[in-house]
């Protein structure tokens, strides 16, 4: 893998930030009950910050980084959270100085032999570094498969190569650490249509889409729903659930 940057969402920051979805509290009582202390934190990859501004009621300091200035220009902020803005691959953080590593939806644009290096060198003793990804997400039975075939038939040939690595849980990645089994988490929300239309449209496969052909995907798969999401012709919210992998290991 290459270690330069891949932007793939600057352009998108602050829809990236207002439409993904939020991890699980329970996922952070688990990282914080796994980990050797609670002192700092590195949530690599941080994106616009959701998974650094969870882990603060965790952790004392949370270093949350990530090239993308626009991204991180987006992030919701607290005291405990100090964002910076580097790569995963080349980190300013000095040696055993972090507890926990965690990379959320991201490490698959990572070049991982250098950050795999980066967290050996920042881990504490036993320290905990944990990744996870989450792939297509479920709503009924009655739309699922068009879920499925937009995802993979509309959108398939255009997401980046490594976005397969997602869909694979991060399954087969060679994971240089003690690994530790973890728990089944669940990610769930409560979306009307146009909220799931501003999700659809972060996806990096479906800005690609954009960008070559001129037309929009999203729009005419939304209305293709509409009848069924909102029944009855009022807006309606939906429960949606992603199931996350998580692969976690421990610096031995």
């Amino acid at each position: 893998m290459s270690s330069c940057f891949a932007d793939h969402f600057s352009a998108a920051a602050s829809d990236y930030a207002q439409y993904r979805p939020r991890y699980p509290r329970v996922l952070f009582e688990w990282l914080a009950a796994t980990a050797p202390a609670l002192d700092r934190a590195w949530d690599c990859g941080t994106g616009s910050g959701q998974a650094a501004i969870a882990l603060r009621h965790r952790f004392a300091h949370v270093v949350a980084s990530d090239p993308s200035v626009a991204q991180l220009a987006s992030a919701a902020r607290a005291p405990e959270v100090e964002y910076l803005s580097m790569v995963a691959e080349r980190c300013a953080l000095r040696d055993r100085c972090v507890d926990i590593v965690t990379v959320a939806q991201a490490l698959h644009w990572f070049d991982r032999l250098a950050f795999f290096h980066e967290v050996h060198r920042v881990l504490r003793p036993n320290g905990l570094l944990a990744v996870w990804s989450y792939g297509l997400f479920q709503v009924d039975a009655a739309v699922d498969p068009a879920i499925g075939r937009f995802h993979t038939r509309t959108i398939g040939p255009y997401w980046p190569a490594d976005r397969a690595l997602v869909d694979a849980g991060y399954g087969g990645i060679d994971f240089p650490f003690t690994e530790l089994p973890a728990p089944r988490f669940t990610m769930e929300a409560r979306w009307t249509l146009e909220q799931l239309a501003g999700y659809l449209s972060t996806w990096s496969g479906v800005r690609r889409y954009r960008a070559e052909r001129g037309a929009d995907p999203v729009a005419p798969f939304v209305d293709a729903l509409r009848a069924w999401w909102d029944e009855g012709g009022a807006p309606r919210a939906r429960r949606i659930e992603w199931p996350l992998a998580v692969r976690a290991g421990r610096l031995s």
